[in-house]
């Protein structure tokens, strides 16, 4: 070697040939990434050959640099192509003649050089030097060249890749292109039960017992071979012993676009898919509870609420299943009060099944009357309460009496796992849920049992609820039915229709109430109401309501009158003083004989008038009467209204729940009520039900009362009246009046008392009232007889002693008649009595 002071002078740049010339192959192979420059010297250290790796690591041409010596190479210290500096093991050109001649010396030299760039800068290098022999005989140095920074970044990729196969807890390996094992690494090992050694040159389907899932592999692995789509996090089972992975696969490319194998990914996720399984049995189980709790949670009868049970389990919980209930307790009955005991009878209430046949009908025929014997598993859950859980077919064989059709159904079916399970309210076995599965399913575990029980106990509840509707419901409706009149009394000239319907639940039961009540002088009175509120409490109220418009009709009140004085009753109507009540009702008084009828209201929906009209049509009108407060909130200002009504006219009187809607307003079933009473009337108990069939399937579930009347007049002839001066001689006229009336209506029976009892009143007004004295009689179902006058004073009745000459009028009208009374009028009082007809 030379001196430092043969350094090659700098080449010509437009001579240098490009990147790549000489034949060079594309980038892309290790060799391109760790650029391994070739140079060959003499033993003088000339420069014999520069290959072109060399000039593109230091940037020196061949033809520059073949010929001269490399000392020129190597210089002072400087600093890299990112500024850092170096610190090279070589600095001077004698340093470098050393380093020949230990070369020459041992054969063969390797270490770090730090070399000088054509540009200046320094270039670190590792080295391997040889000393070799041509064929001629002749010594030559062949050295190889590769730049530290690219050996240091391929020693720590190999050093990951290394780390990743050693110590990762993930199963990983290489394929090859013929899809065979290159690399694997002990946890993949490990999983798939073979040696690591004993993977090498073999591929998926060579290493896998499980040869389905290794061709499905194998055909999975071609795909990403062939098509580059990666697979990533694929769960399947794991193919030795139990358990799932997630397997990804990626393909291998090298830097110049060659497919060079594949790479697989293997992960144990057996725990996270058992989560994953344990989170969606739960989801499912919560799920079949909220369906099951939605479908029996609304049904407050007891046999539907035991058939939903059955269908709501069928076929996400089981197969086949069924609902045995104590036979009261499948009418709404009371709860058993005594543990279960042999033959104790029971009802097959509800039964569901994944399909029907013969057999199935024979193992849970609906409705069939059954008993178990004590020590069974059906009679020991009825006794004990807890669940039975029949798992093999010594179990199922022997869990009734030998021979039994019903066992023998269970086998035909394929049943191989039968649960049953105790339905329980307030500490009591009200019956049986049994489910049962048939083959192909698994068979009930213990979570199963659980799941079951939560199952029983709600439906138990939800049974026990609809138990006690129905006997609250059934007792409102009973109170109710007898509170309200079995029959309307026949009244002259008026035809009656009416009908109750009870609302759709208990909650609806017990507020509404009509009544028709025969009042003195033929006439009637006709009331409907509405107790706000529901259930027992409101049937009670509506009664009390009802008897104490009774008892106040017969005080022969006008209607706001008597609506004020129900209104008064306060408290005395309510349930207790702190709940208080409030009612709506309308009372009418109708008097056929001279065709007029009284209305009032206490805040309640307008009544209904029907008038005849010409050629047979009718006219149907809503009343526009003052509406008044409704009773029970103090207040009163109630108003009556009178009205002249045509002989045919019709009545209807109704409650909110024939008109309310959820979807309209009340006005829309005012106007669908007015035009349905428009049309033409064939009866009155037609109408009725032509008024029910319109209401809305949308309505709340309110009970409905209606009454319709017909309001007609007296047979000729029925009514006779006279008045009379305040004089003497009235008496005698009045007499001889009645007695041809009663003659003429061939009543000789009533004349002696009716002559008598007419004489008393009238000579009563003689000797207070100062006014004409008027006297009416009425025939109809009975004989009326009124004798008013103007003072307003009603007559008081008092007990007349031996010695006095006057005072017994009244014990005598008292007396004599079926039932007397007075009453106001605009113009002064009337006393009336009245006669049972022979």
């Amino acid at each position: 070697m030379s001196s430092g002071g043969d350094t090659p002078a700098p080449p010509d740049r437009a001579h240098a040939p490009p990147p790549g010339a000489g034949g060079m192959p594309g980038r892309g192979t290790l060799l391109d990434t760790l650029r391994v420059a070739v140079v060959m010297l003499d033993t003088t250290g000339r420069v014999l050959l520069w290959s072109p790796l060399a000039e593109e690591v230091l940037g020196w041409a061949g033809e520059h640099i073949v010929g001269r010596r490399v000392g020129g190479l190597f210089g002072p210290g400087g600093h890299t192509p990112e500024g850092e500096p170096v610190t090279p093991r070589v600095q001077t050109a004698a340093e470098a003649e050393r380093l020949l001649g230990e070369l020459l010396r041992e054969g063969r030299w390797e270490g770090i050089l730090a070399l000088r760039h054509r540009d200046g800068h320094t270039v670190q290098v590792e080295a391997r030097a040889s000393l070799l022999v041509d064929g001629d005989g002749r010594p030559f140095v062949l050295a190889s060249l590769v730049e530290t920074s690219r050996l240091s970044t391929l020693e720590h990729d190999l050093a990951a890749l290394d780390s990743l196969f050693d110590s990762s807890p993930l199963g990983v390996a290489i394929f090859d292109r013929e899809l065979r094992y290159v690399r694997v690494n002990d946890a993949l090992a490990g999983m798939n039960g073979v040696p690591a050694a004993a993977h090498i040159g073999r591929t998926v389907a060579e290493v896998m017992p499980d040869k389905p899932t290794a061709e499905s592999l194998t055909a999975l692995q071609r795909d990403v071979l062939v098509t580059g789509r990666p697979v990533i996090d694929l769960v399947s089972p794991a193919p030795v012993g139990t358990g799932h992975r997630s397997v990804s696969y990626h393909r291998l490319v090298d830097r110049a676009g060659r497919v060079l194998g594949i790479s697989a990914t293997v992960i144990d996720v057996t725990e996270r898919v058992e989560a994953a399984a344990r989170a969606e049995r739960a989801r499912r189980r919560l799920t079949l509870l909220n369906d099951v709790g939605s479908r029996i949670a609304g049904q407050l009868d007891v046999r539907r609420n035991a058939e939903e049970l059955a269908a709501a389990l069928v076929p996400d919980f089981c197969d086949y299943s069924g609902v045995v209930l104590h036979s009261q307790l499948a009418e709404g009955g009371e709860l058993p009060s005594a543990t279960y005991a042999d033959n104790t009878p029971m009802r097959q209430t509800g039964v569901g099944a994944v399909s029907w046949n013969a057999d199935v009908v024979r193992m849970i025929r609906p409705g069939q009357a059954m008993s178990f014997d004590r020590k069974s598993p059906f009679g020991q859950v009825l006794a004990t309460g807890r669940p039975k859980l029949l798992s093999s077919s010594d179990e199922l064989a022997n869990m009734t009496f030998p021979d039994d059709p019903k066992v023998r159904a269970v086998f035909a079916v394929g049943i191989r796992s039968l649960l049953v399970l105790p339905l329980r309210a307030h500490g009591v076995v009200l019956g049986l849920l049994i489910v049962s599965r048939a083959e192909g399913r698994e068979g009930f575990d213990q979570e199963d049992v659980a799941l079951g029980m939560e199952l029983a106990d709600r439906a138990g509840a939800a049974l026990d609820n609809a138990r006690l509707y129905v006997r609250e419901r059934e007792g409102a409706l009973m109170l109710q039915r007898s509170l309200l009149p079995r029959s309307t009394p026949a009244a002259p000239g008026v035809d009656v229709a009416y009908r109750y319907v009870p609302g759709s639940s208990v909650a609806e039961v017990g507020g509404d109430w009509f009544d028709v009540l025969p009042l003195a002088g033929g006439r009637v009175a006709f009331v409907v109401g509405d107790v706000m509120g529901h259930g027992l409490s409101a049937a009670a109220t509506m009664g009390r309501l009802r008897t104490a418009v009774r008892t106040l009709a017969a005080l022969d009140m006008k209607p706001d009158e008597l609506l004020r004085r129900v209104g008064e009753l306060g408290e005395d109507l309510a349930q207790s003083p702190a709940e208080g009540w409030m009612a709506t009702a309308v009372y009418a008084v109708y008097d056929p004989s001279t065709r007029r009828c009284a209305i009032a209201q206490a805040g309640h929906p307008p009544p209904v008038v029907i008038e005849p009209g010409d050629g047979g049509a009718r006219t149907a009108r809503l009343l526009d009467l003052p509406p008044g407060l409704p009773l029970g909130i103090g207040g009163g200002g109630f108003e009556t209204t009178e009205l002249d009504v045509p002989d045919g006219t019709v009545l209807v009187l109704y409650t909110d729940g024939l008109i309310e809607s959820r979807r309209h307003d009340i006005s829309t079933g005012l106007e669908r009520l007015r035009a349905t009473l428009s049309r033409p009337l064939e009866s009155l108990e037609d109408a009725c039900d032509d008024l029910l069939a319109t209401m809305e399937p949308g309505r709340e579930p309110d009970d409905v009362a209606l009454l319709m009347a017909r309001l007609g007049t007296l047979p000729g002839g029925s009514t006779v009246a006279w008045s009379f001066p305040a004089e003497a001689s009235a008496v005698r006229l009045a007499r001889r009046r009645v007695r041809d009336t009663l003659a003429e209506w061939d009543l000789p029976e009533l004349v002696d008392v009716t002559v008598l009892l007419v004489s008393e009143l009238v000579t009563n007004s003689l000797r207070y009232a100062h006014g004409p004295i008027g006297v009416r009689m009425v025939r109809g179902g009975s004989l009326l007889v009124e004798v008013s006058d103007p003072l307003p004073d009603p007559p008081r009745e008092r007990v007349a002693t031996a010695e006095d000459e006057g005072g017994r009028g009244l014990q005598l009208v008292a007396g004599a008649s079926r039932r007397w009374g007075t009453r106001h009028g605009p113009l002064g009082k009337t006393v009336w009595f009245e006669l049972a007809l022979p």
